[in-house]
């Protein structure tokens, strides 16, 4: 059942959110879809496996807070999931449904049960005392994986403390993802609050490696174990010529000063360069973050991608709010370099027209270059949106630490890394992924920390 949402024309221009979710009755009338198969595909399909026949039972029956105490059981940030997670590719992906018609719309399930329960979720303490001294855990980074690894340890009776680097919790969830995605203070915090209201603190302004070392949090504060969250905040570039020039940044710059720091509202100072005519460069998620972000702060904006519209790695609801809102899409396009005028600012963007050629090692054909093909696009801004690696702050100052090629902290599928008690998942092992994906990452690294403590 299609969700109600903002009309494209009046919505490119706020940070309202752009999707409404349902009601309770269209929420029961999309949960009586499901066929409640006897071997689920859904669950297996979701990273963190919620029980998705059985929240989705509750909704028929109109019972929200039995709905959300299932989904309880295995995701502490459900209103986010709801709205941000890949549905397609993973939970609603696995659908019977989907073969021949929609496949039941478990996201949107998802966020109706979490944005309306009335229930808290409870800690559940495995501590024989309530004031018995409890054992130590350092959280590094408070994005999902964080948050998901400190909840699960909470709730068995650890004593968790998460260090945030940045002056407010959520990670990617609070800098990478626009208002008008994930709502902040409705919806974002409110999550953060319930992981706290388990017992974990949360020291913000924290930066692990510079404020402190992870050697000194187990020497000196008794912290017995380390999970590493950090996710993947190093943007990457083109490496062309003209990429210092004024009025060339970062997606994830871009969205930071927008979102973290609310340069969109009118009542913040924070300085944001958006020009008359902004070039994105990429196309997953952060790209169609990046250009409905410019859009709404009055650019005309165009995508360039260097792949056709099937290949496309973003999400295709994305994809298709962002032209709905008027954004303009160059594909078989890339840039080959940025051109400035005499005043060391952007005033176009060099291209050349690609064709597909043969498949990579990911299996998508491979961009190859049309000779003779170069075209101008102009352009005052561009923003780089062409992926993230994992920050080197933590490896550089934590001995014996091992890293991948990529840049990724090496950590078995458990999320034991090369250091006993020290253990990493979601974007700081993979590199940038998904939401979903981080949070399974930071519960199976919960599980190994409590064997772990458990075992020593």
């Amino acid at each position: 059942m299609p969700v109600r949402e903002q009309d494209p024309k009046v919505r490119a221009h706020n940070f309202e959110e752009v999707s409404y979710g349902y009601n309770k009755e269209e929420a029961m009338l999309e949960a009586s879809r499901c066929l409640h198969c006897k071997n689920p595909r859904c669950v297996t399909g979701c990273p963190v496996s919620i029980q998705i026949p059985e929240f989705i039972a509750h909704v028929v029956e109109g019972d929200i807070d039995g709905a959300a105490g299932v989904i309880a059981r295995d995701s502490s940030l459900p209103a986010v999931c709801g709205r941000v997670c890949p549905q397609e590719t993973q939970c609603e992906g696995q659908c019977i449904l989907g073969v021949k018609g929609e496949p039941v719309a478990i996201g949107k399930l998802e966020r109706f049960v979490a944005d309306n329960k009335t229930t808290v979720s409870e800690a559940v303490s495995t501590s024989p005392e309530a004031d018995a001294p409890r054992t130590k855990v350092a959280v590094i980074g408070s994005g999902p994986a964080g948050l998901a690894c400190a909840a699960d340890l909470a709730k068995w009776g650890y004593d968790v403390t998460i260090f945030e680097a940045l002056h407010k919790a959520g990670g990617v969830l609070a800098y990478g993802i626009p208002e008008f995605r994930l709502p902040k203070e409705k919806v974002l915090q409110k999550e953060i609050d319930e992981v706290t209201s388990l017992g974990v603190k949360i020291e913000t302004d924290v930066i692990i490696g510079r404020t402190v070392t992870i050697e000194s949090l187990m020497d000196n504060e008794g912290f017995k174990a380390v999970f590493v969250g950090t996710g993947a905040g190093l943007p990457r570039f083109m490496g062309i010529p003209g990429e210092n020039l004024n009025g060339v940044f970062s997606a994830n710059e871009f969205l930071t000063r927008n979102n973290l720091m609310q340069a969109f509202r009118p009542d913040y100072a924070t300085p944001i360069h958006v020009g008359r005519k902004v070039c994105v460069v990429g196309g997953g998620n952060v790209a169609m973050d990046a250009a409905r972000t410019a859009l709404r702060l009055g650019s005309e904006v165009t995508i360039v991608y260097r792949r056709t519209e099937n290949e496309l790695p973003a999400r295709k609801e994305e994809v298709h709010h962002a032209k709905e809102e008027g954004i303009e899409f160059r594909m078989l396009t890339n840039p080959v370099e940025i051109e400035g005028d005499e005043n060391g600012w952007v005033k176009a963007m060099k291209c050349i027209r690609m064709e597909l050629g043969e498949p990579d090692a990911s299996g998508r054909r491979s961009p190859v270059p049309v000779e003779g093909s170069e075209f101008d696009v102009e352009c005052d801004t561009v923003i780089m949106a062409l992926g993230t690696s994992p920050n080197p702050l933590i490896a550089k100052t934590t001995p014996g630490l091992e890293t991948t090629r990529r840049g990724g902290l090496v950590a078995t599928e458990e999320g034991a890394t090369t250091r006993p008690g020290i253990f990493a998942g979601g974007d700081a092992v993979t590199g940038a992924a998904t939401v979903i994906l981080a949070m399974g990452a930071g519960r199976k690294a919960a599980k190994a920390i409590d064997d772990y403590l458990k075992n020593n």
